[in-house]
């Protein structure tokens, strides 16, 4: 198959916005929240953003006040436009880390309207704002975030590397975890080892949320949050490619949670949300989650790696190319045809990239990732059963032949 502190008092005023906004916390394709219009917008992104916070899984994040956030406005348009970033601060204690979104906010007749990056309201207001908050190069990242979280419709590929040099090894210290730690979804790994410098795992808009946490929002509705880290770039919505320097492996908890060793803490997001990691390919290595957090262990091809084992950076897996799981064996046939009533055309190894052009039925299959009748035409024009690649993709990885 394809994939298969202490807390300080709130202000009355942000209170009673908070209350209203709890009512409705934000979805993907919900509308912004509007705030009276006297109100400043660090107030109604405080209370956006608290309203969030109330209703979340995270006993630290609930029970959060105004005096835990730290919203930076980076830009302003007037009275009118505003754009930056918006974090709740945890206690620096173990299994409690930060919460923060990047931010959009318009002032209309009704009040301040505030999006989070991720949010199909982010994207409009966005696209609405003057090239002063948003420019040309965000609104073309904000303008296509993916319809509800990708990962439902069966679609894994994020064409992305591991954060750190392609062709290193680094040390797989915490499996798939929740970005808090215990909580769900286990969206967060643990990372460490190398040459200690941590890098973009795909290209995109860049920003510091705080000291040591560094954002990157990229394509498809996917966004990359890198934490603990050591003398982190700062960076306001500036362009980085895949592998640009973002800071080095450490131990910093500027915004709360805890760090006992050198490491960069890596989560992943979709849509405004931290999203389960489990089954995304990183650097051609398949994410696994174990029974609890911090266990599991990670596939290339029939290659198993568990936590505390090391993980080589294979590079990016392309949204046309999987990788070769042989169940087991050492290599898997091609076929001059989709189906094993074709003749033998050679084999490819375990664990090998091979590009698929597109894709056909055939003779049904099982594989480590289940049962399949689909088979995939290689660049070389030869055939491989579906069941023994990993594309992240549950259907056609090239479109049907």
């Amino acid at each position: 198959m394809s994939w298969r502190n202490t807390r300080g008092p709130v202000r009355a005023a942000i209170l009673s916005a908070v209350v209203l906004l709890t009512a409705a916390p934000a979805a993907a394709a919900a509308p912004p929240a509007a705030t009276p219009a006297s109100g400043d917008v660090t107030a109604a992104v405080t209370a956006r953003l608290l309203g969030q916070s109330a209703v979340t899984a995270d006993p630290f994040l609930r029970t959060a006040g105004a005096d835990d956030t730290r919203v930076t406005v980076t830009r302003r348009d007037g009275r009118n436009w505003a754009f930056g970033t918006a974090v709740v601060v945890a206690p620096q204690v173990e299994d409690a880390y930060p919460k923060g979104s990047v931010f959009v906010a318009h002032r209309d007749r009704s009040g301040w309207q505030v999006a989070f990056d991720g949010e199909a309201a982010f994207a409009e207001l966005a696209e609405d704002a003057p090239a002063t908050v948003v420019s040309a190069r965000e609104k073309e990242v904000f303008a296509a975030p993916a319809p509800a979280p990708m990962y439902a419709g069966g679609d894994m590929r994020t064409g992305m590397r591991l954060p750190y040099g392609v062709g290193q090894t680094w040390s797989y210290t915490g499996g798939p975890h929740g970005w808090g730690g215990s909580e769900s979804p286990w969206s967060s790994i643990d990372l460490a080892g190398g040459d200690q410098r941590v890098l973009a795992a795909r290209g995109g808009t860049a920003y510091t949320m705080c000291r040591g946490w560094i954002r990157v929002i990229h394509d498809r509705g996917y966004s990359t949050d890198y934490y603990h880290l050591w003398n982190s770039i700062n960076v306001n919505g500036a362009g980085v490619g895949e592998g640009a320097y973002l800071g080095d492996t450490g131990t910093d908890v500027t915004c709360g949670g805890s760090a006992s060793g050198r490491h960069v803490h890596f989560g992943l997001r979709q849509n405004s949300a931290y999203v389960p990691i489990h089954d995304h390919a990183l650097g051609k290595w398949v994410l696994m989650r174990g029974s609890s957090t911090y266990q599991g262990y990670a596939l290339h091809g029939s290659a198993r790696v568990n936590v505390g084992g090391g993980l080589y950076n294979y590079g990016v897996l392309g949204f046309n190319q999987a990788i070769v799981d042989a169940n087991g064996g050492g290599a898997v046939n091609k076929r001059t045809g989709p189906g094993t009533g074709y003749a033998v055309a050679g084999s490819v190894g375990d664990g090998a990239t091979v590009t698929v052009s597109c894709s056909a039925n055939g003779t049904s299959h099982t594989g480590r990732w289940g049962t399949s009748a689909l088979w995939n035409r290689l660049s070389d024009g030869t055939w491989v059963s579906d069941a023994f690649v990993w594309s992240g993709l549950n259907g056609p990885i090239n479109g049907w032949c």
